[in-house]
């Protein structure tokens, strides 16, 4: 299930229609500053409904601001929400939705999800988490990531509007951009692929590859191309969830600063060449010869006669864009990242990966090896 996408004039009949009374915004200080905060909020008066805003939660959203806004949500007597930005915001929106009708007593997190008919509107402002089409949000719990996943939890409603992106910052830009190239690459590959989710996957790439120049450029057309490219990066990954490039990089965002379609970017680039120069490790049930097949057929996909093609283009677009690399601080640090990794993400890997091996490829990314 995708969410049906609605331009910004639908959004008053759309409330009308249902009978809203009390909107929740959730949306950063960035989105304030947009030209369509304004016309956001002018439908919403103009459709008789109370607007709320919420705004206090950080990139990385903290369990404790979700119950924050819980509580907003509930006192507001909220009965539709509108998530306005990035992955951040709008996977604070999905756990609000999700929580709201918990006991607030008890730990969010430990609680049995039960669907409830508060709809929300995603309205993504960069184009990289595809969050606004899957079933997954991202919070951190006590420093550590947690998933939390429902389908009742993709949005009903999007607003792709391309004037968004006109304001990301350059590493914003690029960073978001290697997230959904991670999405698209990842679900490609991962044991959980579908013939539909491969779909999904290819289109997106196809698009990232066509629009990243003009994207880069900050163009109209270059940021709607990516916009969508994203989105149906965001439908692959629904289906198929990510593999080892994602679980390996949460802790590099957390421990080096990076941002996450960077770091993604990052475990990507010495994931791909390992797993295609070692297929007999293969743990995908369809068996090697599928998984030889399947990183072929994504070559294809990228315009490439070979694997080791589609694997240096992507190596040699990293490198253009010219991102700064993390520098391993002690050697504490191999033993914090290979431990990180959730072992539940790997089974979606199609390669096998042991700590060992991860620890290479780590090594391989904070520049400690020439392994390749």
């Amino acid at each position: 299930m995708n969410g049906r996408e609605i331009k910004i004039m639908d959004v008053e009949t759309l409330l009308r229609d249902q009978k809203r009374e009390s909107v929740l915004l959730v949306c950063g200080e960035s989105f304030r500053r947009q030209r369509l905060y304004g016309e956001i909020c002018e439908r919403v008066r103009m459709a008789g409904a109370k607007l709320t805003e919420f705004s206090e939660f950080a990139p990385n959203p903290r369990y404790e601001s979700v119950v924050k806004g819980v509580r907003v949500f509930v006192e507001q007597q909220c009965d539709f929400m509108i998530a306005a930005g990035g992955g951040s915001a709008i996977d604070v929106a999905k756990c609000i939705k999700l929580f709201w009708n918990m006991d607030e007593n008890r730990n969010y997190l430990e609680q049995e999800i039960t669907e409830n008919a508060v709809p929300i509107l995603a309205i993504p402002t960069t184009a990289g988490t595809g969050s606004e089409a899957t079933r997954f949000a991202i919070i951190y719990y006590q420093g550590n990531k947690q998933s939390v996943s429902h389908v009742s939890c993709i949005p009903e409603y999007v607003l792709l509007d391309a004037s968004l992106l006109e304001t990301l910052p350059d590493y914003q830009r690029k960073a978001t951009m290697l997230d959904a190239f991670c999405h698209a690459l990842e679900s490609f590959w991962a044991v959980k692929s579908t013939e539909e989710s491969r779909k999904y996957a290819a289109e997106a790439i196809r698009d990232l590859l066509k629009y990243q120049q003009a994207y880069l450029e900050n163009t109209e057309s270059g940021n709607e191309g990516m916009l969508r490219a994203a989105n149906k990066a965001g439908c692959a990954i629904n289906i198929t969830q990510t593999t080892a490039g994602h679980a390996m990089c949460y802790k590099l965002t957390t421990r080096y600063g990076l941002a996450h379609g960077h770091a993604a970017a990052l475990c990507v680039d010495v994931l791909w060449p390992y797993m295609n120069g070692h297929t007999e490790d293969c743990i995908d049930p369809r068996g090697r010869d599928y998984l030889t097949g399947m990183f072929r057929e994504l070559a294809q996909v990228m315009g490439c006669a070979t694997p080791k093609e589609a694997i240096q283009m992507y190596h040699d677009l990293l490198e253009r864009l010219a991102l700064p690399l993390p520098v391993r601080k002690s050697e504490e640090d191999m033993e914090i990242l290979k431990k990180s990794v959730n072992p539940d993400r790997l089974k979606n890997n199609p390669v096998l990966l042991t700590e060992q091996i991860l620890e290479t490829l780590y090594r391989r990314i904070l520049g400690d090896s020439n392994f390749r």
